[in-house]
């Protein structure tokens, strides 16, 4: 039976670049780090950056990390997008919330999720 979720791992091909992406660009505290594995802390929930052997390109499917802004969904995108990111479609509003997507450094989906206002 499982209890919840103990960490979520995502590919990577360059360490450094990624590390960077989730510390500086995404304001996340790393845990641990080295050229194979490296932990990032996103409020206790621990996500693993595994190094991968081959430079494939993106990661083509997988596991989607959503994060919570801290703020206002709309001021984190235009933070993000002065940082570079690209998001892929803008901000999407829902019954169930609102959400915007974008990729890391190394083709991994991620998004913004906030839940409805109402």
């Amino acid at each position: 039976m499982a209890s919840g979720v103990a960490a979520v791992w995502v590919p990577v091909t360059d360490m450094d670049r990624a590390v960077t992406f989730y510390r500086d660009t995404l304001g996340l505290e790393v845990t641990n780090q080295d050229s194979d594995w490296s932990e990032i802390d996103a409020n206790g929930l621990m996500i693993g950056l595994n190094g991968r052997e081959d430079a494939s390109g993106s990661a083509g499917g997988g596991a989607v990390i959503t994060f919570q802004p801290d703020g206002s969904i709309d001021d984190e995108v235009a933070r993000l997008t002065d940082q570079g990111v690209e998001f892929t479609g803008g901000i999407s509003d829902h019954e169930w919330g609102r959400i915007a997507p974008f990729k890391d450094t190394e083709g991994n989906d991620l998004q913004f999720y906030a839940p409805p206002t109402n």
